[in-house]
């Protein structure tokens, strides 16, 4: 009944977690996505909260969500499919001006008062399908800018 108990998880697995940030590629790019994931969750409340201003129905504040949510439940298969076939930096550049230009537009309705609760649907709906095509193709590079014995991690 004495014997020593060991730890779930060796310290050797803990500094493996780490080594794909060996690579300072994959590095930049993980910041880069830290810090832009920080940016989509200020717009996704930002948004709600723009609706609410827009408008008192609780309805169209919980579409909000719905309409970011839903191309990805819907192109999550396509959208993996695709950044297989394409040529995954254009698919992901193409996307990040997609995402540029909506979430732009979106800004600059709202500053200049012209934003509706179909204004905010719409564009919300076309984040989402952004996020949606890029969400594959994100999770298809990584094995091509880590090494695989960093992937195991």
């Amino acid at each position: 009944m004495d014997k020593k108990l060991r730890p779930a998880v060796d310290s050797q697995s803990l500094a493996s977690a780490w080594s794909p940030l060996h690579n300072s590629l994959f590095r930049a790019l993980w910041i880069a996505t830290v810090i832009s994931n920080i940016g989509t969750w200020m717009q996704d409340v930002g948004e709600s909260w723009l609706m609410t201003s827009l408008t008192p129905s609780p309805v169209l504040v919980a579409l909000v969500e719905t309409f970011g949510s839903l191309p990805v439940v819907l192109l999550a298969l396509p959208a993996g499919a695709l950044a297989d076939i394409v040529d995954r930096r254009r698919l992901l550049l193409v996307m990040q001006v997609w995402l540029f230009v909506a979430a732009g537009t979106m800004g600059v309705l709202t500053l200049m008062g012209q934003m509706t609760p179909a204004r905010l649907l719409l564009l919300t709906f076309l984040l989402g399908i952004g996020t949606a095509m890029e969400s594959p193709v994100w999770q298809a590079i990584t094995p091509e800018l880590v090494r695989p014995t960093d992937l195991s991690a």
